[in-house]
């Protein structure tokens, strides 16, 4: 068996969730929020290990697909939609408690050194929010492909007596 038959027509196609689940993991080491130009990775956040995860195993699922040759569709639909609710979730949180919390240490440092509040910084989401969410995406539409099926062969009755 080994890397010919991974290869084969059916399996190729599993070459795409694969990619998307070491892109989902990898994303969560690349910058989720910037606060003033300083980056900040999403590792430390739990919604990012959870997504880390959820990547991995999407990978593994895609890569046993390719091995065993059995159909994994539904399992990455499915982490596809997690890593997608919880990306969603950090796009819109995330970004404005690292405002909240960038503004109050520059109050907390105005206020020390009797110093009139300088400008706030603004906080927005980085991009390993972003590639997270095309990256699920990926595995959604990937996994949303076994529902859509090939059109139906026509059934044509041949009759061997049509003279009657």
């Amino acid at each position: 068996m080994g890397l010919s038959a991974m290869l084969r027509p059916g399996m190729r196609a599993y070459f795409i969730p694969l990619a998307a689940g070491l892109t989902l993991a990898v994303s969560t080491f690349l910058p989720w929020v910037v606060v003033a130009d300083v980056p900040f990775r999403g590792v430390p956040e739990t919604a990012a290990l959870w997504v880390a995860g959820l990547g991995a195993v999407a990978a593994v699922l895609a890569l046993l697909s390719l091995i065993t040759r059995k159909n994994s569709r539904h399992p990455l639909r499915i982490g596809g939609l997690a890593a997608l609710g919880l990306l969603v979730l950090s796009w819109r949180i995330l970004p404005r408690t690292a405002g909240e919390r960038a503004l109050t240490r520059s109050q907390a440092f105005s206020i020390v050194e009797n110093l009139p509040l300088a400008n706030v910084p603004t906080a927005h989401a980085g991009s390993g929010i972003y590639l997270g969410l095309v990256a699920s995406s990926v595995l959604i539409l990937f996994g949303l492909t076994i529902v859509v099926k090939r059109a139906a062969q026509p059934y044509i009755v041949v009759d061997a007596d049509d003279d009657v």
